[in-house]
């Protein structure tokens, strides 16, 4: 394993997770199987994350209308507070929500909505000005 790949992990592991309270995937993964879970975290935040094709609030904001509309809100809190650490803002990420209603419904924006209200909530920007 090449030390580029690890630093790359690193790197974008802090850019996107820094300051993210709770569990993180590499942690349970890692709890179940560490190999495994270390191969996981390379490839997903190392490689896949890493990528240079698009920018990262771009990529978050594409990850958080895709957990919308797959119902996904445990996964949407860590990618919400991903996309603000990357410098989406917040009514950027609401209008992304929004958007995925022609293609989730209603039900899945208002979850999503609620998870994007708590998540600014714990860190003190909620509610949002305008």
């Amino acid at each position: 394993m090449s030390d580029d790949i690890v630093e790359k992990t690193k790197a974008t592991g802090s850019l996107y997770f820094n300051g993210v309270e709770g569990e993180k995937p590499f942690e349970l993964w890692r709890s179940f199987d560490k190999y495994l879970g270390k191969d996981l975290s390379l490839f997903i935040t190392g490689k896949l994350y890493a990528r240079e094709k698009i920018p990262h609030p771009t990529r978050q904001l594409v990850t958080v209308a895709v957990l919308t509309v797959l119902s996904r809100p445990e996964e949407l809190k860590l990618h919400i507070q991903a996309a603000l650490n990357v410098g989406c803002t917040a009514p950027e990420i609401a209008e992304v929500i929004f958007q995925t209603f022609t293609y989730g419904g209603i039900p899945t924006v208002n979850t999503a909505l609620k998870v994007l209200r708590d998540v600014l909530k714990e860190r003190g920007q909620w509610p949002i000005a305008e």
